[in-house]
């Protein structure tokens, strides 16, 4: 604290992690890694530095700035398929409810239930709050008269990216900014 600034803490200095093309390995959640994972792969030569923090750590033999967005050196290719996860299923759905569009309480939903044939999948499972959810219980859609806002669909990698874009994090770092809403439109 030279100039009445207070320094950073390290743990409050992640790094950006972009592939080899310049894109964030993820969006929601945001790639971050840790100022020490970050500095091992600088070490090791797996990534290159972009961008740093003005925060500075020092050894006995060397001085160097914290990075703050580094890029892989090797792309790495992005699964096509997303896991069936509850958090990729509520990312598909931009956690939202698709019975009544609430954001609170959510929990999921067999569109036809496992009692009826139903399957636990892409195609068949949807976001639901809990009061919709228990509204709806065991009956067929068109039986409770509930049908889903978006039909339910196995989502792309890129498809939950595009919709991670639109929770941002709590935290952005300046120097990220040109690397998460490179096409963004800019204003006039």
């Amino acid at each position: 604290m030279l100039d009445g600034t207070p320094i950073p803490s390290l743990e409050s200095c992640p790094a950006l992690v972009l592939n080899a093309d310049y894109r964030p390995l993820s969006y929601f959640p945001l790639s971050l890694w840790g100022w020490q994972t970050a500095l091992k792969a600088v070490f090791l030569e797996r990534v290159n530095i972009v961008s740093e923090y003005d925060r500075v750590i020092r050894s006995p033999s060397m001085e160097m700035r914290l990075p703050s967005v580094i890029s892989l050196k090797c792309y790495v290719k992005p699964a096509r398929w997303p896991a069936f996860t509850r958090f990729n299923l509520f990312l598909r759905d931009r956690f939202q409810c698709q019975y009544c569009g609430k954001g609170e309480d959510l929990t999921f939903d067999h569109v036809i239930p496992r009692a009826h044939g139903g399957k636990t999948t892409w195609a068949n499972v949807t976001t639901a709050c809990s009061p919709c959810n228990l509204a709806k219980g065991g009956r067929m859609p068109r039986e409770a008269a509930m049908f889903p806002l978006i039909k339910p669909y196995r989502p792309t990698s890129m498809v939950l990216n595009e919709n991670g874009r639109r929770f941002p994090p709590n935290y952005l770092h300046s120097s990220w900014r040109d690397y998460l809403y490179w096409d963004s439109e800019l204003e006039p």
